[in-house]
C-alpha cells in the first residue's frame, strides 16, 4: 500500500501505511488551480489577448524616453512583499543608486561567497544560487551578464528560469525593499554589488511575492535554474557508494545541497507558519545591534568588508558544533586530502548566511590543516575567514547531515563512467476534483480515474556487464504552481506514482485492472515535495504510469517527465472519442412525413370516435399511468413493441393536442409525473430548463417542439439511461458519484477522453461531486444529440466538419 510522508519522516503501521502527521507536514487541500478546462478558457483569448513586450523592447523604450523602468506587474509596495499579513514596519523601496555610491551588477564575477541571507526564510533558494555559481555556463543563462548600472542603465533587468518545460524571461525594475537604508532580504558580501538581490526579486515575482519564497527545497530552485532532474537521498539510507556518487555529481556539474532536520522532525523543506510582525521586529533589533557592534569588528587580513547580514533564527537552530538545524547548505566540493599518510575524504559546504560555520575537525581554524602542505591548501582553496564556507570530513558530514539533494543536468550524471544520451519525454496533466483526482491505490474506487500515461520501453540497455535484459529509465513527477498560489491557501500536495505492465490496449484502464494486477514499480513513498523522482530498471515491454496525490479530490496541475537510456515512447492514455451506432438525425422532410402519417391515422379513425371535446383526450393520469408501465419494462418482444408503439401513438395524440407536438412544459409535466410515481427512483424531477434543453436537442426544425418520432426516440433513451443510473445509484440516494460517471457514459455507448470527462463534471456535478437524475439525463441527451448532429454534418466520414458562422451559432445557441 502507498505511504504518504512529509519531507521529514515516514511512519509505518502494522495495518498498513498512513500519511505522516508530524509537525513538518505542509499538505493542504486549499487553493489549487481552477477546475475549468483550458480549452474552454481559450475561447476568451482573442478578446483579452495582449502581447507582452520583451526585455529588449522595454529597455529600448526607456532609453529613448530617458526614463527609469517601473514594473507594473510587481509594484514597489506591500503586495509584492507579503500576502498573509501586513508589515508593522514601513519599508522603503530604493534603487541601488539611492542605497550606495557606485552600484555594480557584478563585481569580479558572480561567485558563491557573494550571497548573504536576509530575514526571509529562503536559505533553500540561496543555497541553490551558491551551487549555480559553480557552473559558469548555467550562471550566464540564468543571469544574463550584459546588464549594468553604468552602460545603457534604465532601471530594468531580466533573469531566466526554467518553468515546467519552458524557459521564461522575467523582467523587473531595480527597486529593492530597504530598512534604514539596508537591504531587507538577500544581499551581497559587498555593499555595492546587486546581482543576487535582483535575482531574488525576479524569483519572487515569478512566484507572486517575497513571502512565497519562505520555506522550500533547494532542489526546487536548482531545477528552475537548470531544467535538470533531481534525486533525493535520506543520508541514513543512502547507498554505500554515496561518496562516489557525490564526487561524480560535482565533477559533472550537478548542483548539490544538504540539510539537517531538527529534533522535532522539521526540515527546511517545509514552510512553518510565522508571524511577519515578529519577523520584522527581530530584524529591526538585529540591525540596531549590528550598528552598535560594527565598529568593534576587526577586519584585518580581510580584503572585502562584508555587508551586515541579518541572521534568520526563526526556525533554524544553531548547534554547539556550529551547524544549523532546519537549514540548507550548498555542497561546493568533494575532495580527498593526504593527512598523516592516509587519504581523508572531505566535503566543502557553504552556509548561505555568509557566516556561522562548522567548528569541528577540518574547520577553517582546526589543527588538522597544520599537517597539510601549502600546495594542497591552495588546491583546496583553504582560507581562514568567516564567509560561511568550510570543510568537514565525510565521516562527520554523514553523522550530522540528514538529507542530500542532487540536481543532475542530465539524467545520466550519476552513472559512473557512462556518458550515454537519454531519451526525454514530457507530459503535462491535471487532477480534476470529481473526475481525475482519484488519490493513491488505497482508494480503489477512484484510483483508476487518475490520468494514465503509456510507457513503451523498446530497447534494452547497452551494458556488457549486465546479463539481464533490462531498460533503465527515470520518472519525475512535479506539481505545478503550488508556491505561487500559497496566498490562496495552497500548499504542496503529497504526491507519488505507480507503474503497471499492460498489453494491447490504448484505452483508459478501468477499475478491475487495478484490482487484479499488482504494480511492477512505484515511488518509494508519497511525499509533499514539489517533485518526486526515482530510477527504475524493468524489462522491455508496455507499461502505464499512474501519477496521483495521496488523497483523492485534490485538484492541481502536474508535469510528468520520463528519461530512458534507450529509445522509448511515452504518451497519455486517451480514449478515442466515438459513440456506438449513432442514429441518423431526423430531417424536416422525414418529420413532415411522420406528422402526415399520424394525421392520416387520426382521420381514418374519426368516424368511430366521439366528437365531444371532453372525450377527445383521456385524463393526464391515465396517460401518465400508461407511460409509467412503459418506463418500468426492462425488455419486450417484437410483437409487444408493436403494441407498445400503438399505445404510444394514442397517448402522444392525447397529450400533444391538435398541433401533434409537445412543448417543454408538456414534456416536463409528463416526465415529472412518471418520475414521481417511480418510487425506487429518488428525484425532485426535471427543471423546466432541462426540458427546454431536451426539446432543443431533439428538435430538428427549430420549432421549439418535438413530434412523435422525436418523443419516442427521447423516451426510449430515457428508459435505457434510467437503468444505467439505477445501476450506479447503489445507495438509492437519487445521485451518482461523478467518478462513476465515466463508467455510466461508457455503458451508454459513448467513448470520451479525459478533457470531456472534466467538462461533464464541471457542468453537471454539484458541490459534493454528485450528479442527480435530472442532470444525468440532460448530459446523456446532449451527448446523444451532439453526436448525431456531428455525424449528420460529417458527410465524408473523416471526423472533421466545417460550419459557417450562422450554422455554428444556430447549433450552439439553441442547444
Amino acid at each position: 500500500m502507498p505511504t504518504a510522508i512529509n519531507a521529514v519522516v515516514a511512519q509505518q503501521t502494522a495495518a498498513g501505511s498512513v500519511p505522516s502527521t508530524t509537525a513538518g507536514t505542509t499538505e493542504g487541500a486549499g487553493g489549487g488551480t481552477g477546475g475549468i478546462y483550458s480549452a474552454i478558457i481559450s475561447r476568451n483569448q482573442p478578446i483579452i489577448h495582449v502581447k507582452e513586450k520583451t526585455y529588449e523592447e522595454l529597455h529600448k523604450k526607456c532609453l529613448e524616453k530617458n526614463i527609469l523602468y517601473e514594473d507594473p506587474d510587481f509594484p514597489p509596495n506591500e503586495s509584492s512583499l507579503f500576502y498573509s499579513q501586513k508589515s508593522p514596519v514601513k519599508f522603503e523601496w530604493k534603487r541601488p543608486r539611492e542605497i550606495c555610491e557606485n552600484p555594480r551588477f557584478i563585481i569580479g564575477g558572480a561567485n558563491r561567497t557573494d550571497i548573504c541571507q536576509g530575514e526571509l526564510g529562503n536559505c533553500w533558494f540561496l543555497a541553490a544560487i551558491a551551487c549555480l555559481t559553480l557552473n559558469k555556463k548555467l550562471l550566464c543563462r540564468v543571469i544574463p551578464h550584459d546588464q549594468s548600472f553604468i552602460q545603457n542603465y534604465a532601471g530594468i533587468f531580466h533573469f531566466q528560469f526554467w518553468r515546467y518545460g519552458d524557459w521564461v524571461d522575467v523582467v523587473i525594475d531595480d527597486c529593492l525593499p530597504t530598512y534604514n537604508n539596508q537591504l531587507v532580504f538577500t544581499k551581497s558580501s559587498q555593499r555595492n554589488e546587486f546581482w543576487s538581490a535582483l535575482l531574488e526579486k525576479a524569483y519572487a515575482k515569478l512566484h507572486g511575492s517575497y513571502e512565497a519564497l519562505k520555506g522550500g527545497n533547494t532542489t526546487e530552485a536548482m531545477e528552475d535554474f537548470t531544467g535538470g532532474v533531481t534525486e533525493f537521498y535520506e543520508i541514513k539510507d543512502a547507498p554505500k557508494d554515496i561518496y562516489k556518487i557525490m564526487k561524480h555529481a560535482i565533477d559533472r556539474g550537478s548542483l548539490m545541497a544538504s540539510s539537517i532536520d531538527d529534533d522535532l522532525g522539521f526540515s527546511y523543506g517545509s514552510a512553518p507558519r510565522s508571524n511577519i510582525g515578529e519577523l520584522i521586529a527581530r530584524m529591526v533589533k538585529n540591525q540596531e545591534n549590528a550598528q552598535m557592534t560594527q565598529s568593534t569588528v576587526d577586519y584585518q587580513g580581510i580584503e572585502e568588508r562584508p555587508a551586515w547580514t541579518i541572521m534568520p533564527m526563526q526556525y533554524e537552530t544553531r548547534m554547539s558544533c556550529g551547524l544549523v538545524k532546519g537549514h540548507a547548505y550548498s555542497v561546493t566540493a568533494v575532495e580527498e586530502v593526504l593527512f598523516k599518510g592516509e587519504k581523508i575524504r572531505l566535503v566543502r559546504l557553504r552556509n548561505p548566511w555568509g557566516q556561522v560555520e562548522w567548528n569541528g575537525a577540518w574547520s577553517d581554524k582546526s589543527e588538522e590543516w597544520d599537517s597539510v602542505n601549502k600546495e594542497e591548501k591552495i588546491r583546496l582553496q583553504h582560507k581562514v575567514v568567516e564567509d560561511g564556507e568550510f570543510w568537514i570530513s565525510f565521516q562527520d558530514f554523514m553523522r550530522h547531515f540528514t538529507k542530500l539533494e542532487i540536481c543532475n543536468l542530465t539524467p545520466d550524471a550519476l552513472e559512473v563512467d557512462k556518458f550515454q544520451t537519454w531519451t526525454v519525454s514530457v507530459n503535462e496533466g491535471r487532477w480534476v476534483r470529481g473526475c481525475s483526482a482519484g488519490g493513491c491505490r488505497n482508494y480503489p474506487d477512484t484510483f483508476w480515474t487518475n490520468p494514465q500515461y503509456r510507457l513503451k520501453l523498446l530497447e534494452e540497455d547497452d551494458d556488457p556487464e549486465d546479463e539481464e535484459v533490462i531498460c533503465s529509465f527515470l520518472v519525475a513527477l512535479m506539481q505545478k504552481n503550488r508556491r505561487k498560489e500559497r496566498k490562496l491557501g495552497a500548499n504542496l500536495y503529497t504526491i507519488g506514482f505507480a507503474i503497471y505492465e499492460m498489453h494491447g490496449t490504448k484505452h483508459h484502464l478501468q477499475k478491475d485492472f487495478f484490482l487484479y494486477n499488482a504494480s511492477k514499480a512505484r515511488s518509494k513513498t508519497y511525499i509533499n515535495m514539489r517533485e518526486i523522482s526515482e530510477r527504475f530498471r524493468l524489462p522491455p515491454s508496455e507499461y502505464v504510469i499512474i501519477p496521483s496525490t495521496y488523497d483523492p479530490h485534490q485538484e492541481g496541475e502536474f508535469i510528468l517527465r520520463v528519461f530512458s537510456e534507450k529509445r522509448s515512447l511515452s504518451e497519455e492514455v486517451e480514449n478515442m472519442i466515438e459513440a456506438e451506432r449513432p442514429l441518423p438525425i431526423i430531417f424536416v422532410s422525414d418529420r413532415a412525413n411522420s406528422n402526415k402519417e399520424l394525421t392520416a391515422e387520426e382521420n381514418a379513425g374519426k368516424d368511430g370516435e366521439k366528437t365531444q371535446a371532453d372525450e377527445k383526450k383521456v385524463s393526464a393520469a391515465r396517460c401518465i399511468s400508461s407511460l409509467l408501465v412503459s418506463f418500468q419494462r426492462s425488455s419486450t418482444k417484437a410483437h409487444e413493441e408493436s403494441e407498445e408503439q400503438k399505445q404510444f401513438r394514442n397517448i402522444f395524440r392525447q397529450i400533444a393536442g391538435d398541433d401533434m407536438e409537445i412543448n417543454a412544459e408538456e414534456l416536463r409535466n409528463v416526465l415529472n409525473n412518471v418520475v414521481k410515481k417511480h418510487k425506487d427512483l429518488r428525484s425532485e424531477g426535471f427543471e423546466l430548463e432541462s426540458c427546454r434543453s431536451m426539446i432543443a436537442l431533439m428538435d430538428t426544425d427549430g420549432s421549439g417542439k418535438i413530434n412523435f418520432d422525436e418523443f419516442r426516440h427521447l423516451w426510449d433513451k430515457i428508459k435505457s439511461w434510467q437503468k444505467i443510473f439505477k445501476h450506479y445509484d447503489t445507495d438509492h440516494s437519487g445521485t451518482i458519484n461523478s467518478y462513476e460517471m465515466r463508467n455510466a457514459v461508457n455503458d451508454a455507448g459513448f467513448r470520451l477522453n479525459n478533457q470531456l470527462y472534466d467538462i461533464i463534471t464541471m457542468r453537471y456535478a454539484d458541490k459534493n461531486m454528485n450528479i442527480d437524475f435530472d442532470s444525468f439525463i440532460c448530459c446523456f441527451v446532449r451527448l446523444d444529440a451532439m453526436f448525431r448532429a456531428f455525424h449528420a454534418f460529417d458527410k465524408d466520414g473523416d471526423g472533421i466538419i466545417k460550419l459557417n458562422v450562422l450554422e455554428w451559432l444556430q447549433l450552439t445557441l439553441y442547444a
